[in-house]
């Protein structure tokens, strides 16, 4: 049990949508069958919780469907950090869509993977009441909870394979961000792939900033999963090859 865990746990909910699905239904099991339909943003984050053992460290034994309340928790136990300065992977976010700086202002909560300055990399559960990776800045971001993980010490990462065994062949073509941005059928291949693995990316064949930013939280992603990428934002044979033969979790 440990952050990476907790992390596996969110990334295998990644796609689930509409409502009641398996994390109302489990939340609605235990605290009444009206939570089955309800805003499930922090439901998810409970879930998950329950799921990688790390209930008492996330949630400190409280199921919260109220986003508040559990930041108002977290603050509690002295494990709370206004802003977004310092963030990590493992940290439960709070978000506040009008830029509110006060717990009371809170209005959805995610699981950070990945922190790149003013950028956050999430797992969120009802963002468009689907499971789905986003991309954060600071100005939406009100503070952190930081768990008491059981064990801070990821377990060893599966090697990964030294060749493709399936997907489309390496294009030849680099996709980076550059100006003007990239156009053409290689980034809309590559964006409808990481879409259809739960990205949050637009696919319309521009590769552009957004691209760019995803393909580097892709990156960092694979490399804590065994998956060794360089985090520069840029498509090549190795980033191409994981898009489509790295396991989802």
């Amino acid at each position: 049990m440990s952050t990476e865990t907790m992390i596996a746990a969110a990334e295998s909910t990644l796609g689930m949508a509409g409502r009641p699905n398996t994390i109302t239904r489990d939340y609605a099991s235990r605290d009444g069958q009206e939570y089955a339909t309800a805003a499930w943003c922090d439901e998810g984050v409970t879930y998950w919780a329950r799921q990688s053992g790390e209930y008492q460290a996330v949630c400190f034994g409280t199921d919260y469907a109220y986003t508040p309340s559990h930041a108002q928790r977290f603050a509690d136990a002295g494990q709370w950090h206004a802003g977004a300065g310092g963030i990590q992977r493992g940290d439960v976010v709070f978000f506040s869509w009008s830029g509110g700086t006060t717990i009371d202002t809170i209005e959805h909560v995610g699981l950070v993977t990945e922190a790149d300055g003013a950028t956050v990399y999430t797992v969120e559960a009802n963002t468009g009441d689907i499971v789905a990776r986003r991309v954060r800045t600071a100005g939406v971001i009100v503070g952190y909870g930081r768990p008491q993980y059981t064990s801070a010490t990821p377990a060893a990462p599966a090697p990964a394979p030294s060749t493709p065994s399936s997907g489309p062949a390496w294009p030849g073509e680099y996709l980076r961000q550059q100006t003007p941005m990239i156009h053409d059928n290689t980034a809309r291949t590559w964006q409808q792939r990481m879409h259809d693995r739960g990205w949050n990316i637009t696919v319309d064949g521009w590769y552009g900033p957004a691209s760019a930013a995803i393909c580097r939280q892709f990156q960092a992603d694979s490399s804590a999963h065994g998956w060794p990428l360089t985090a520069d934002g840029i498509v090549g044979p190795a980033t191409w090859a994981a898009t489509w033969n790295r396991p989802i979790s």
